[in-house]
């Protein structure tokens, strides 16, 4: 799939806007603030179902009552997104047009793979857990399409707990127990299986990484990333226990202080921490690696060369990395946003 023009109504900024894209590379400049960022946002809600950064009612032009997506590929076909008050009196969910017929959830079938590349991901080695945990998370929801589900359910089930936690402080612990067990079932189920896809995509990274950083940097330096477990591994019934075992000191917390939440990404550079040990470039090197690498498995999982999106990364590079990005995505439609760019 190669998208061929994209018009939006009311998207953030955008009260109307369209624009035509070439087959390879496309280039779009404007001013910080003038909304770049959110047509790549729309791109992104049209091909995977849904924003890499807020919610449909941050996305809704201020004083608005709708908005629109509509993305057009070269062989003909049309994803529409429309949310608000799409009838005069109706507010409505929102939803997908899409093969002729309306969705309120975009299907898989109709998702397309994109590799998103964000200025804040060129930090992501300094960056806070959180961060470096929605990095790798984004990246699993690309590859595995159950992993977004039981990454969603894990983190209801963490809100409700955390809900419980500070409702019940005055409680009698046997009482909180039992109101929170099943949700120390769902994060205990849900937990495990979020761990095993997480390892698991670190140790192929981890396989391709250190080659492809070669490729970039020509140098002989060695990396890798640890993922790091809070607390050690342990089975789906471990788990459960040691969230029970825990639930006094979460009453007085008001939050649950174990789980795979508060798991964390290392990454080494020599067996070093590469925050404080790799420099600026080297950083950046590492970060276009998983980008590669990224792309690299995408392909291999759904046969689909994805779409790849850089919104104003260019100017945090220097010409040989600059080169290196657009000689290794040559074979995808790669969509550029840039307050200027070198030719």
């Amino acid at each position: 799939m190669i998208i061929k023009s994209i018009k939006l109504n009311n998207f953030r900024c955008h009260e109307t806007f369209s624009f035509e894209f070439k087959k390879k590379t496309s280039v779009i400049i404007g001013k910080n603030g003038s909304g770049k960022t959110s047509i790549l946002e729309a791109i992104y809600e049209a091909l995977r179902g849904k924003s890499f950064r807020a919610t449909d009612l941050d996305i809704l032009k201020r004083d608005s009552d709708f908005y629109r997506v509509e993305v057009l590929f070269f062989n003909g076909e049309k994803v529409v997104v429309a949310f608000g008050e799409l009838e005069p009196g109706v507010v409505n969910k929102k939803q997908f047009l899409v093969g002729g017929k309306k969705y309120l959830r975009l299907p898989k079938k109709y998702r397309y793979p994109i590799v998103l590349f964000l200025p804040d991901d060129l930090h992501l080695i300094s960056s806070s857990p959180t961060r470096k945990r929605d990095f790798f998370d984004r990246i699993l929801s690309e590859l595995d399409d159950s992993y977004s589900s039981i990454l969603a359910k894990y983190e209801k089930a963490l809100k409700q707990r955390n809900d419980l936690l500070k409702q019940c402080v005055e409680y009698n612990i046997e009482v909180v127990s039992q109101m929170i067990f099943s949700w120390n079932l769902l994060l205990s189920k849900y937990g495990v299986e979020i761990r095993g896809k997480r390892e698991k995509l670190i140790k192929e990274i981890n396989s391709r990484l250190t080659k492809t950083y070669h490729s970039i940097a020509k140098n002989d330096d060695k990396i890798l990333i640890n993922y790091e477990i809070f607390g050690e591994k342990i089975g789906e019934s471990e788990y459960l226990k040691r969230l029970e075992n825990e639930l006094n000191r979460d009453l007085i917390l008001g939050h649950t202080g174990f789980g795979v939440h508060r798991d964390n990404y290392n990454f080494l550079f020599n067996n070093s921490d590469a925050d404080g040990s790799a420099s600026r470039g080297e950083v950046r090197s590492i970060i276009l690696a998983l980008k590669f690498i990224e792309a690299e498995m995408i392909y291999e999982k759904t046969n689909k060369k994805p779409i790849i999106l850089l919104d104003d990364v260019f100017s945090e590079l220097d010409e040989t990395r600059q080169k290196s990005l657009t000689r290794n995505f040559k074979e995808n439609q790669v969509i550029i946003t840039s307050v200027e760019i070198n030719e």
